[in-house]
């Protein structure tokens, strides 16, 4: 695996990392759901896990910031799983092996994963940060984004609290 550790953040990228060891595709999303579940409660967070699949996990506030409103940062689990015709992937079981060129992260003979594995990375990294003081935070983690919305189509809206909700997938550079 490409040495992602040189990238900044330090922090989003090592998560990236984990999650490119994970399969993750549409409908496939098991070994991911129980990964996240296993950070939260290696990191003392609150979690949880709905009808369809969809975690949320839960940053409280930070002393003195109890009284802030309450942001929900939104990815999703799965991913497209695309590989080269001479390329030997099993997506149930192989990992992505990303590879750093050029100041590009791509990956070798599959799709990346990047869409929404970096997401995901990026509200891991903003779950762990001691050194952010802030309002709650929920984390919604969706299932099955990629063929068929089926964790947002079944989203019950007392899963979390928040009202103020950032998606963190785009197809746009620069646009959250």
């Amino acid at each position: 695996m490409s040495d992602l550790s040189k990238l900044k953040p330090g922090k989003v990228w090592s998560y990236f990392r984990e999650i490119c060891s994970i399969p993750r595709l549409s409908k496939n999303e098991a070994r991911i759901r129980e990964y996240l579940l296993d950070f939260a409660m290696t990191n003392g967070l609150e979690s949880r896990e709905d009808q369809a699949g969809n975690i949320l996990i839960i940053r409280p506030a930070s002393p003195g910031m109890e009284n802030r409103k309450t942001v929900v940062l939104q990815s999703h689990m799965d991913m497209v799983g695309e590989k080269n015709a001479d390329h030997p992937h099993d997506w149930t079981k192989d990992p992505i092996v990303p590879v750093l060129k050029d100041g590009w992260v791509t990956a070798s003979g599959t799709t990346l994963g990047a869409d929404d594995g970096i997401g995901i990375a990026s509200q891991m990294a903003i779950l762990t940060d001691k050194a952010i003081r802030t309002g709650r935070i929920e984390c919604l983690f969706t299932v099955d984004e990629e063929s068929g919305m089926t964790g947002a189509i079944n989203l019950r809206p007392d899963f979390f609290e928040g009202r103020i909700l950032i998606n963190l997938d785009s197809e746009d550079e620069g646009i959250l």
